[in-house]
């Protein structure tokens, strides 16, 4: 079901690099579809956003837009318990989220000058929710709970219709918990487009954040610049980092708990126990017999899957930071003790009682977070995804004459006569 993979410097570098390319590139004829679709809805608008929910969706709503009482009944119909573990998790994840947010501020000198940063939230952003198998209320509340803490002034959802041509009832409930002023039924490349442009029923956003499949993907990837996007996602990811002490039966349902997601998901064990890897192996092969994805687990972990017997912990902290994955667990006696070193990965989840889920759900860091290794360079969704940052400045005409000579002189280095002539021409 899994490679094991003893390290000797060679084998498991190979290894490491195939599964670093299993996100293949984008395939030509996607982004020529999705390059059609685009250009239809920002010359048709609303008809060709129609038109495609028919004949990808089976169905399209007389309304794009669902009345708001539509989602309040949602919400009062909905199964109690359900709302009630919403509810907790919107606590937890807001609490976190507050504590990210920053204030402006003002730099007043003595000689008069001022200086400083105003911070506030964008005026509005869409919220793409897959609305079929793939419906995931958590994904509601982890996208616009940073928003409305960020004090955006609109957050638009846009979910594809069930083939009822109503929308998944749970998303709505999340929607509804999390505070989001508009839902739209319209999915897929149509609906991002849609949210880019605008359409006669559909308002244009500045930000488009959420999850979606290949053509969704590639429509935030095509049109970000004229809108900003969260990040281009690849399949999910997860690395555990093990040591002897460590129970094997956590270490498999955690690695399942990834590759359940996608058949491209990836799921790597590092270890510098070979009872351990031996131990995890019959694990996986006992649980995920009892598991309802167990097919797409299977493969997942086949295809993209491995447990890797390292030299020693540094060795296994230089693969964790050269991978730089989604989510790494840290299954080690003090775990703490490694987190300074440990500079690339999305979410770090430490000690045996803290497993991805956890964070997925309820524990309050948010679960978008950057895949494909560039959690060597990006940051999880949070409430800076959200606000929009200006400078300001105030001089006056004195200490602008203090400065005046050095001003002229960097411009005058650099060709830009214009530059010192606006300096020149106040004085």
């Amino acid at each position: 079901m899994i490679q094991v993979v003893k390290a000797d410097g060679i084998q498991e570098k190979k290894l490491l690099g195939q599964l670093k390319n299993r996100s293949e590139e984008v395939d030509r004829r996607v982004t020529a579809a999705v390059t059609e679709i685009i250009d239809a809805v920002k010359a048709k608008g609303d008809e060709a956003v129609r038109d495609y929910t028919i004949r990808f969706d089976g169905k399209c709503p007389t309304r794009f837009e669902i009345p708001k009482e539509d989602i309040q009944r949602a919400l009062d119909e909905a199964d109690s318990d359900f709302v009630g573990s919403l509810r907790r998790a919107k606590e937890n994840i807001e609490d976190f989220h507050r504590r990210q947010k920053h204030q402006s501020f003002i730099d007043a000198k003595s000689n008069g000058v001022m200086m400083g940063q105003r911070i506030r939230g964008l005026h509005r952003v869409g919220l793409y929710v897959p609305g079929g198998t793939a419906a995931y209320p958590s994904s509601v509340l982890m996208n616009a709970i940073p928003a409305k803490v960020a004090e955006v002034e609109e957050i638009v959802m846009i979910t594809p219709p069930l083939k009822s041509g109503g929308a998944n009832p749970d998303i709505l409930v999340a929607a509804a918990i999390a505070g989001v002023d508009r839902v739209f039924l319209a999915g897929g490349a149509q609906a991002v487009a849609a949210l880019a442009y605008g359409t006669e029923s559909i308002p244009r956003v500045d930000k488009i954040v959420g999850p979606g499949n290949i053509y969704v993907a590639t429509a935030k990837r095509l049109l970000y610049g004229t809108v900003d996007i969260d990040m281009v996602a690849g399949p999910s990811e997860i690395l555990i980092m093990a040591d002897e002490n460590a129970p094997a039966p956590f270490v498999a349902a955690d690695l399942m708990s990834q590759a359940e997601h996608d058949v491209l998901a990836s799921a790597i064990l590092l270890t510098t126990s070979e009872k351990l890897a031996q131990e995890t192996v019959a694990e996986l092969e006992r649980q995920s017999a009892a598991l309802s994805r167990r097919e797409i687990i299977a493969q997942s972990l086949r295809d993209f899957g491995a447990i890797i017997v390292c030299r020693d912990v540094e060795e296994m902290i230089a693969y964790a930071n050269d991978i730089a994955p989604e989510h790494l667990e840290v299954m080690m006696t003090n775990p703490l003790e490694y987190l300074g070193k440990l500079d690339n990965a999305g979410s770090v989840f430490l000690g045996n009682y803290s497993p991805e889920p956890l964070g997925d759900y309820f524990a309050g860091p948010n679960h978008v977070l950057p895949t494909s290794g560039t959690a060597r360079f990006f940051s999880p969704l949070s409430v800076d995804s959200f606000v929009k940052k200006s400078s300001f400045i105030y001089y006056t005409e004195d200490v602008l004459c203090d400065a005046k000579d050095d001003i002229v002189r960097i411009a005058e280095r650099e060709g830009l006569t214009a530059h010192a002539n606006s300096i020149k021409v106040r004085f």
